[in-house]
């Protein structure tokens, strides 16, 4: 399941602003072991370890959005959506700064 952050950012600014997102999310949640590495200008794969379980996904720069994924095991999909919700405050939060000039 993808989720979208809507923006109106240019590319490299966008990721500095996910760059960001990530940076805080990572000092807030830093017993989820959380890693980013990006792979392309656009594209971003994330881990996050939860109970000894290792969560996969993806942030996709797109123009006018931030698309997200996350996979999680069938035992774990009723926290998909907690996950991210958790991600997309972050995300929504340094990508508004961006657009009011702030990074």
């Amino acid at each position: 399941m993808k989720h979208a952050v809507e923006h109106s950012l240019d590319i490299p600014t966008a990721r500095k602003a996910a760059d960001k997102a990530f940076e805080a999310y990572s000092q807030e949640y830093a017993q989820y072991s959380p890693t980013a590495n990006w792979s392309s200008d656009t594209h971003c794969d994330v881990t996050f370890t939860v109970k000894g379980i290792k969560l996969e996904g993806a942030l996709d720069l797109l123009p006018g959005r931030i698309d997200m994924d996350l996979d999680v095991p069938f035992w774990a999909r009723p926290f998909k959506g907690r996950a991210l919700a958790l991600v997309e405050r972050e995300v929504r939060e340094w990508v508004n700064k961006a657009e009011r000039g702030e990074i």
